[in-house]
């Protein structure tokens, strides 16, 4: 086991590969014998599985944007106290499926909302705790809407909430995640996630097993 925690999260568009790189990660250091902690937002912990519900169902619930941003910083919230901060002090390592660069990108760059307001309540409502690396699988947003809407009318879930936004919401979305990417310097790494499963999952393993040494 390492000798502190690591917290790793994955970001990016609709049908950017997140959720499958995740599992190919666990796999790759299960052979290893290293148990990771994989999670996600929202929908982390139970209470969070009840805000996912009530925030990505495409047939109900028009939240205003101040409303949503106050939901995922709420699902944030109980995720980080109920399961990422114990599995650090643990010495574990946590990867999580979105984290608070999402909502600057959905809420801030996607909706409109202030930057500085995301921070704020991150600040506060999570003791701005950061991630060691965040991995941003790049995808045009014609492609991931393509594979998303796909997945999700073959799984027969409704999920599809942002899926249903105009493309010009989603190109927000990506430059923010590029944009973020490029500040955040070495704790942060872009891979094109156009390229074949196999190629982007083999990227990830490599950009995580780099930085957790």
């Amino acid at each position: 086991m390492p000798m502190r925690g690591r917290f790793i999260v994955l970001e990016g568009g609709e049908g950017a590969g997140k959720s499958g790189a995740i599992a190919a990660l666990r796999a790759d250091f299960a052979r290893d014998g290293l148990d990771l902690v994989t999670t996600r937002e929202p929908g982390g912990t139970p209470e969070g599985a009840a805000l996912r519900r009530l925030l990505l169902a495409e047939t109900t619930h028009d939240w205003t944007s101040t409303a949503e941003l106050l939901l995922m910083t709420a699902d944030r919230a109980q995720h980080v106290e109920r399961v990422i901060r114990p599995a650090l002090t643990a010495g574990r390592i946590v990867v999580s499926d979105r984290y608070v660069s999402s909502t600057l990108a959905y809420q801030g760059a996607g909706r409109g909302l202030d930057a500085d307001l995301i921070l704020d309540l991150h600040s506060r409502a999570i003791r701005d705790l950061w991630p060691d690396l965040t991995v941003v699988l790049d995808v045009p947003p014609e492609i991931g809407l393509a594979r998303s809407q796909a997945r999700l009318g073959n799984a027969g879930i409704d999920e599809g909430r942002f899926e249903g936004l105009d493309l010009d919401f989603h190109r927000r979305v990506r430059q923010s995640f590029l944009d973020q990417a490029a500040a955040a310097g070495r704790h942060g790494v872009v891979i094109d996630a156009s390229r074949d499963k196999a190629t982007v999952e083999a990227a990830v393993i490599a950009a995580v097993r780099a930085a957790v040494g």
